[in-house]
């Protein structure tokens, strides 16, 4: 019996491992505040990074990399400055990744990493 949607909890697992296979540092995951959440903090090399993690179980009704709105990219910039000051860390440089995270069933998920949209 096929489920409609991915575990969120695995997506996001798998999107952690494949972020620490290609060389990210995972800072933290599921940050929460009231008004957003940072799905995966880490820091690629010299430049601070959020990932927004997006999952669905196949592509029948689009890819799940669909563009961030204009007040979203800003909100999560907002949240990751925030996120800076409470953890009392600097960076320079800040990024705005989406992990694509594709259900494909039994045969596991297929990770679609756009960086750099805000």
């Amino acid at each position: 019996m096929a489920t409609s949607a991915p575990d969120r909890a695995a997506a996001l697992q798998e999107a952690t491992a494949y972020l620490q296979g290609v060389g990210f540092q995972v800072r933290d995951r599921d940050w929460h505040q009231p008004d957003g959440d940072l799905d995966i903090v880490a820091v690629d090399r010299a430049t601070f990074v959020v990932c927004v993690l997006k999952v669905c179980s196949g592509t029948r009704y689009g890819a799940p990399l669909e563009s961030l709105s204009r007040a979203s990219r800003s909100r999560l910039r907002s949240l990751a400055v925030r996120w800076l000051s409470a953890h009392g860390t600097r960076f320079d440089q800040i990024r705005v990744d989406v992990i694509g995270v594709i259900w494909e069933g039994p045969g596991g998920f297929t990770i679609e990493h756009i960086r750099g949209v805000a």
